[in-house]
This record gives C-alpha cells, sequence and structure tokens, in this order.
C-alpha cells in the first residue's frame, strides 16, 4: 500500500489525518512541501489543490481531513 500524505508544518488538519493514519496502524510518507517545490507541484497536479492536506492512496486522491472518506478509502485496510 502506497500511502503519501503532502502537509505544512503549522497545518491543523494535517494533524488530524496523521492521527488518523496512526490510530488506525495505517503506514505513509509525509511529504512537508513548505521547503520543497517539486513536491508542491506534485501535490497540485494530482489533486488540483493548492490547500493541504492531500493523502494519495494509490491515486484515490482525498483533500483535507474527512474521517468518513478517508474510512471509506481506507475500509479494506487496517480499520
Amino acid at each position: 500500500m502506497a500511502v503519501k500524505i503532502y502537509t505544512t508544518t503549522a497545518c491543523t488538519e494535517c494533524k488530524k489525518v496523521k492521527e488518523f493514519f496512526n490510530a488506525n496502524k495505517i503506514e505513509y510518507i509525509e511529504i512537508n512541501i513548505e521547503n520543497n517545490q517539486s513536491a508542491a507541484k506534485e501535490m497540485i497536479t494530482k489533486s488540483g489543490q493548492l490547500s493541504v492536506p492531500v493523502v494519495d492512496f494509490n491515486g484515490n486522491i482525498i483533500v483535507g481531513f474527512n474521517k468518513n472518506k478517508l474510512t471509506e478509502a481506507f475500509k479494506h485496510e487496517s480499520l
């Protein structure tokens, strides 16, 4: 399973997504876009959004902290 989360340091919603992943034992790769222009461009290309968090789960893009969408996306994983 390849899960990426695009974040920034001060993002409250990003912290909520990471807490959700940790609580549900979902491994992820965090990509902080603050000082990484190529990662920021990658995130924008994938999501069409300028805001974080953006979760990329095998091409399934979820923008923001939406517990229902995250639960649905990961229902066949550790949840």
